[in-house]
């Protein structure tokens, strides 16, 4: 059983900050790409930033130069760090994790914390 557990949401003006966390648990061995995804109202969900166990990462254009995202391998986090938030940023904001065993890739997520930028 693998969780994920996100933090670090709130509201926030904007031009703020916030920075999001989530923890991985459970059993495993290794966890290979990690990202966050965001889903705003009436919209699909989206990739924000993905890292990989390599620590490359990629950001969706909406986000670049303000987002940033990173990994601690020691103590199964990612990290997502939001600055100049704008209101269009404003979603429940999710974490997820791949592993691969074998031939069967696996993918979990979190439950989502809430992101608000408003004035």
């Amino acid at each position: 059983q693998v969780r994920l557990v996100e933090s670090g949401g709130g509201l926030v003006q904007p031009g703020g900050s916030l920075r999001l966390s989530c923890v991985v648990s459970g059993t495993f061995f290794v966890i290979n790409d990690m990202g966050w995804y965001r889903q705003a109202p009436g919209k699909q969900r989206e990739l924000v930033a993905a890292i990989s166990s390599g620590y490359n990462t990629n950001y969706t254009d909406s986000v670049k130069g303000r987002f940033t995202i990173s990994r601690d391998n020691t103590k199964n986090t990612v990290n997502l760090q939001m600055n100049n938030l704008k209101p269009e940023d404003t979603a429940v904001y999710y974490c997820n994790a791949h592993r691969i065993v074998g031939a069967t890739a696996y993918t979990n997520w979190g439950q989502g914390t809430q992101a608000i930028v408003s004035p």
